[in-house]
C-alpha cells in the first residue's frame, strides 16, 4: 500500500459483485452467449483493463427468481428469529407478509439489494424502534403481518 506494507494473497479468494450489465440478463430476446457477452463487453467498458487483467474468473449469475426472493425471505426470517431469541422474543411473519415482501422487493435488475433493504425498513426499523420504545418487552412475540389494506405491514408484539 501507500505505507510501504505487504499482503499475502496467496490463500485468499476476493468476491467482488456489481450489476453490470444486468438489464442485459433480464432481455428475454438474447440468448445467454448474447448475455455474456454483453456483460463482459460493459465490464471492460466500466473498469481499467490493468483491473480486470488481474481478475481470474468474471462469472454471471442468472437474475434472482420470484422463488429465489421467497427463499431469501425464509432465511431473512430464520436469521432473524435467531436473533430475536437471544432476547427471549418469538417471532410470527404470516406467509401473506411473506410473499407481500418477495413481491415488493423483487427487481430482477438489481438483485436481492432492494429486498433486504425493504426487510430492514420494514422489519428491522419499526422492531428497533418498538424495542426502544418499551412496547416490545421480553418475552413478547413479535407478529408481522400484512396490514387490512394490502399495502403494508404491520408489526406488532403481543
Amino acid at each position: 500500500d501507500g505505507q510501504g506494507r505487504t499482503v499475502d494473497f496467496r490463500n485468499v479468494i476476493l468476491i467482488l459483485t456489481s450489476n453490470l450489465g444486468s438489464q442485459f440478463l433480464v432481455d428475454p430476446e438474447l440468448s445467454w452467449e448474447q448475455k455474456e457477452e454483453a456483460v463482459n463487453t460493459m465490464v471492460r467498458q466500466a473498469f481499467k483493463p490493468e483491473f480486470v487483467n488481474r481478475l481470474d474468473d468474471i462469472v454471471i449469475f442468472s437474475p434472482l427468481s420470484m422463488e429465489d426472493l421467497g427463499q431469501i425471505v425464509e432465511l431473512y426470517v430464520d436469521r432473524l428469529e435467531t436473533r430475536l431469541a437471544e432476547r427471549r422474543l418469538g417471532l410470527a411473519v404470516t406467509p401473506s407478509a411473506r410473499a407481500w415482501l418477495a413481491e415488493r422487493g423483487y427487481d430482477p435488475i438489481y438483485g436481492a439489494r432492494p429486498l433486504r433493504r425493504l426487510m430492514q425498513h420494514e422489519i428491522d426499523d419499526r422492531l428497533a424502534t418498538a424495542l426502544l420504545a418499551g412496547t416490545v418487552r421480553d418475552g413478547d412475540t413479535v407478529l408481522v403481518e400484512l396490514a387490512d389494506n394490502g399495502e403494508e405491514l404491520s408489526v406488532t408484539s403481543s
